[in-house]
């Protein structure tokens, strides 16, 4: 008869592996503390996406509410560029997105000092100042700051280029 020891795995007559410690050490592990681990995560996860997905919900229907937005077109804009020679001119197409169709009556009231701060803004700018979209982002923002201080209330949410020439 073969000896057995007391820490082998095999059982001497069968030859078939005996659970030890290590083989329930391992499902202990997994039963009692990867399985709730993992459980938790999954439940976070499905708490996290419910949010998510429930979101959408209220943002479509505030979408739904929101009106179809209003564009007021002002008239072209012809003006030559300051700098040395040769003279440069810029001519323009711009719409202004309004609030909505009350704000374009109070628009339309201080129409006569929106074009002025315009016109002399517009005046002042030399070639070098409308290269790249480095330029039209500044030309933009300019034009909707001179916009709002013009108005008594800010009406106007964007100035929108519909074309722009510099010869």
């Amino acid at each position: 008869m073969a000896a057995v020891d007391a820490d082998s795995s095999e059982d001497a007559e069968s030859g078939a592996p005996v659970p030890g410690k290590k083989k329930l050490a391992g499902k202990v592990l997994v039963l009692y503390i990867v399985l709730p681990v993992l459980l938790l995560i999954g439940a976070g996860a499905g708490i996290y996406m419910s949010g998510i997905l429930g979101g959408h919900e209220e943002e479509e229907a505030v979408a739904e509410v929101k009106a179809d937005p209003v564009f007021y077109d002002l008239p072209d804009f012809l003006v030559n560029l300051s700098g040395p020679p040769p003279q440069h001119y810029l001519k323009m197409r711009v719409a202004l997105q309004v609030k909505d169709k009350e704000s374009v009556a109070a628009l339309e009231l201080e129409m006569p000092r929106v074009l002025d701060g315009f016109q002399t803004f517009l005046r002042e700018l030399r070639p070098e100042d409308l290269e790249g979209s480095q330029g039209m982002l500044y030309l933009k923002e300019e034009l909707l700051r001179r916009l709002n201080l013009a108005m008594q209330e800010p009406v106007v949410s964007d100035v929108l280029f519909k074309e722009i020439i510099v010869q």
